[in-house]
């Protein structure tokens, strides 16, 4: 059939060919002749084919209408970019006012995406046919696809305006205001400008980032004289406070501005009229002198002009006080402590902070404690915004809580109320966030929509995986986002920046390709940000396993084992590695789809074996796979799972005591207890085992040290119901007394003391609850009893363990410290050199450890590994899978 199908394209073109068909041999009723081979190509795979055989007849018959047509429409449909073959033969029926076949052309190229130029023609036959609903949506379509395209989204402005559907005559405005601004266009620019000024003239947000657009893009000047406009505007509503911001932005642009000094001058006179003071500070400042730079003058005056009567001040010894009378050079003022004080302007400008009456050290000082304490509880949202505006409209939440807590609100009552402060901070529209740091909180004057607050947290987060959240979240909340949305595209830049070529692969770059891909399905504008394919990505990355323990995002962990499993050959292999960090159903499904039982059997074995470095997965398969006939093929028998959990304990604890990894151990730790002792499985073992492979997991069991007692008591007394005979040797029965314990005096007297009470004073205690138990008889259901003899479990175990560890004891003497290489009781100054920083440990023993103090155990790894180098000496240790370099730069004898 297909050959066929190829034979009939051959044949139609040889007849276009040989006849020398004309334009008016075609119709739409032959274009849809021509649809349906090209429906029958899809359903027979030969596209390509017909494509090459189009491409070939062109190359001597290049006015062929089939094989352009044929060529560019298989093109279009394999979602190629190049479209000029359709735009030439759409241009050819154009030139020959054939308008039927020409919108049918264009309506065939736009089922496969929007296209300018179909849309373009469209339009105009649209006009020629004047049918203005279809020509105006057309235009809509453009501006929606076209960034450049300003003149349209100015008609389709006006035809809104003309319509009074101001909302949407601005939204189009906005557009063609910020296209003509990309090309430099300032007529055009000032008359849209001068229009949006009057709808929305207390949009000052918008005007502002619109005029700093207009000085990058064209000039200061032009700026200039756009916040000129504003300037006007604001002053003939009366909105001076905006009017002195607008003119000290002029002023920043041009200092000698002499308009603009004369205007804030005024504008000053106008806001302080009441000011009693008011043309002294201005005399003094020197605001209205041309030689005294404006700034400075400005700062002068309104440090100046705060001092008033009436108005509060703070000093860091008295406090809060209020300004009694001010005149001339003298200055009164009345602190809670210290009534009717007087100093000098300068003095005052110098040495006291001025205060706005809603202040929150004002409203501490004067409002009653009660209402001020209820109105803060009742109403977090005012307060947010008091404490906010008080620190320059710059505040983060540990700064909140000082003024609140216990000023105001209990330590009790904090966390709630911080909750609710957490949710207005989030979702509330007149709360920002500083563009320097996102922990940092601004009030705004007027509410921001959810673009502006996205983008603005956006901008001030530092931490690539909380950006990568903040544009998903962006997407999700955002609709209809556009080409020329400036806000979406610097964001998207930000993901392309890592992706450069010779930028190194790491799971950034990866997130980052993994993203746009993402996004350019739903927005094909930002396809050119994508310039890499997976396949040579991942031929760049080092180690595929290192950095999918980076990635912190779920989804992309997910997207980047799709990619693999799409695109790479080796894909099985590769999951199999990655599987100890992607511990997902899905990989081991798959994984079976592809018939790869014996990898899984191999991969399972590998985890149990290498427990220390896959111990998540190693309860992850435990908790999902242990019923799993792979999982029993892989050898994975009930004793082996046990071993394997009980050696798990042992390691997270002692790296829970050393501090390493602590929140991932905790984890493992607590899930490993679980199994073993919340679940049963090891009590349940023991119902069943033998006695051999008892010994064995007790025995192991016991060794664990941090081990709760009472599970090993329990334990026991599991086995000693079946086997009443069964003799215990625990780890502290084992021979260690060849393992010497250096440690100081101090901590060995402590332990003395420790052992001392326990003999004198704990094991008497319990022995006196034994009798008395025993006086109240019948021992099988004695409460009393039980729990003295688990007491007195405990008490011999420790005195077991106390004096192993005190006849190990070696008690180090201050006076022969070596201070020649880092042994015990030395000081030793590191050189961080992977950090650029400089840490300071004391090498002492097990007892003496205090991480949190920089005292460490010759015994942890960390601590070994200094032990006998050198001054100057290099060596590497690994943190976290890290290897960090050290240099040795001073020992010293610690003070003993």
């Amino acid at each position: 059939m297909s050959e066929a199908l190829l034979k009939d394209v051959q044949n139609m073109l040889n007849e276009e060919k040989f006849t020398r068909a004309t334009l008016g041999n075609y119709s739409i009723d032959r274009f849809k002749e021509l649809d349906l081979v090209l429906e029958q190509a899809k359903k027979e795979h030969t596209c390509d084919d017909i494509k090459n055989i189009c491409e070939e007849h062109l190359s001597h018959s290049k006015n062929s209408i089939i094989a352009v047509y044929f060529s560019g429409m298989i093109a279009l449909s394999q979602r190629r970019i190049d479209d000029a073959a359709l735009i030439s033969l759409v241009g050819i029926f154009v030139d020959n006012h054939k308008w039927n076949i020409v919108k049918y052309l264009c309506e065939r190229v736009l089922e496969y995406g929007e296209s300018k130029f179909a849309l373009r023609t469209l339009s105009e036959c649209y006009k020629n046919d004047n049918d203005e609903e279809k020509m105006l949506d057309a235009w809509k379509r453009i501006v929606k696809i076209d960034a450049e395209e300003a003149d349209l989204a100015k008609l389709l402005a006006e035809r809104a305006e003309k319509l009074s559907d101001i909302d949407e005559a601005t939204d189009y405005f906005k557009k063609s205001l910020h296209r003509y601004i990309n090309k430099q266009l300032f007529t055009n620019v000032r008359e849209i400008w001068l229009k949006l000024l009057d709808y929305y003239p207390e949009d000052t947000d918008f005007f502002f980032s619109v005029q700093g657009k207009v000085a990058k893009n064209i000039s200061a000047d032009k700026a200039v004289l756009l916040l000129t406009d504003v300037h006007n505007s604001c002053k003939k509503r009366g909105d001076i406070n905006t009017s002195i911001t607008i003119l000290k932005h002029i002023l920043n642009y041009d200092e000698r501005d002499n308009f603009a000094r004369k205007e804030i001058t005024e504008c000053f006179r106008q806001k302080y009229a009441r000011h009693s003071q008011l043309e002294e500070y201005i005399r003094i400042s020197n605001l209205t002198q041309n030689w005294r730079n404006v700034h400075e003058a400005i700062m002068d005056f309104e440090k100046h002009i705060a001092f008033d009567k009436g108005n509060f001040v703070f000093h860091r010894t008295w406090g809060v006080g209020r300004i009694a009378s001010a005149e001339g050079d003298d200055i009164v003022i009345d602190f809670a402590k210290k009534r009717s004080h007087s100093m000098s302007l300068k003095m005052a400008v110098d040495a006291l902070q001025t205060l706005e009456k809603n202040h929150i050290w004002v409203l501490k000082a004067t409002m009653n404690k009660e209402k001020l304490r209820e109105k803060i509880k009742n109403d977090p949202e005012w307060a947010l915004k008091t404490i906010i505006k008080s620190y320059d409209n710059l505040c983060d939440i540990k700064r909140i809580k000082a003024e609140l807590v216990p000023s105001v609100l209990t330590a009790g009552e904090w966390p709630s109320w911080n909750a609710k402060a957490h949710s207005i901070l989030k979702d509330n529209p007149l709360f920002g966030v500083s563009s320097a740091n996102i922990n940092v909180f601004t009030v705004r004057d007027r509410s921001l929509s959810k673009e502006e607050k996205l983008y603005a947290e956006f901008k001030a987060e530092k931490k690539f995986f909380n950006r990568l959240a903040l544009i998903k979240e962006f997407v999700k909340e955002i609709k209809n986002i556009e080409p020329d949305s400036e806000r979406f595209n610097e964001m998207a830049v930000f993901f392309a920046g890592h992706l450069k070529p010779n930028m190194p692969v790491n799971e950034q770059a990866v997130s980052s390709y993994l993203l746009l891909k993402d996004l350019v399905a739903s927005y094909p504008f930002l396809n050119p940000l994508v310039h890499l394919n997976f396949t040579a990505l991942f031929a760049n990355i080092e180690n595929p396993s290192s950095l999918f323990r980076k990635i912190k995002d779920e989804k992309i962990k997910k997207d980047f084992l799709s990619q693999i499993k799409l695109f790479i050959p080796s894909w099985e292999d590769i999951y199999i590695s990655l599987f100890p960090h992607a511990l997902l159903k899905s990989v081991i499904d798959d994984l079976k789809q592809a018939g790869a039982e014996n990898k899984i059997v191999a991969m399972i074995r590998g985890c149990f074996e290498n427990y220390k470095d896959n111990r998540e997965a190693v309860v992850w398969l435990y908790k999902n796979y242990r019923e799993d006939p792979l999982f029993i093929k892989a050898g994975m028998t009930e004793e082996k799972i046990i071993i394997t959990l009980v050696y798990l304990l042992e390691l997270t604890y002692r790296e829970i005591d050393n501090h390493r990894d602590t929140t991932d151990n905790k984890k493992i730790n607590k899930q490993a207890y679980a199994i073993l002792f919340k679940e049963n499985l090891l009590e349940n073992y023991i119902g069943d085992a033998s006695r051999e492979a008892i010994v064995r997991v007790y025995t192991l069991v016991e060794d664990v040290k941090d081990l709760d007692p009472a599970d090993k008591l329990k334990l026991k007394n599991r086995i000693l119901d079946r086997f009443p005979d069964f003799k215990f040797f625990g780890a502290v029965e084992k021979d260690t007394a060849s393992r010497t314990l250096f440690v100081t005096v101090a901590k060995y007297k402590e332990k003395e003391l420790q052992l001392e009470r326990i003999m004198t004073e704990d094991i008497p205690a319990n022995s006196k609850e034994i009798a008395f138990a025993l006086s109240l008889g019948d021992l099988r259901e004695n409460a009393e009893y039980k729990a003295a003899k688990e007491k007195q479990e405990i008490l011999n175990s420790t005195v077991v363990k106390l004096k192993n560890e005190i006849e190990r004891a070696q008690l180090f003497d201050p006076a022969s410290v070596n201070t020649s290489r880092v042994s015990f009781g030395t000081v030793v100054t590191l050189a961080n050199e992977s950090k650029g920083t400089e840490d300071v440990y004391t090498i002492l023993g097990p007892w003496e450890s205090d991480p949190d103090n920089r005292i460490i155990s010759y015994l942890s790894p960390f601590g070994g590994s200094l032990m006998n180098k050198h001054k100057d000496e290099k060596f590497d240790f690994a943190i976290n899978g890290e290897k960090v370099t050290y240099t040795v730069k001073n020992i010293t004898a610690a003070k003993l």
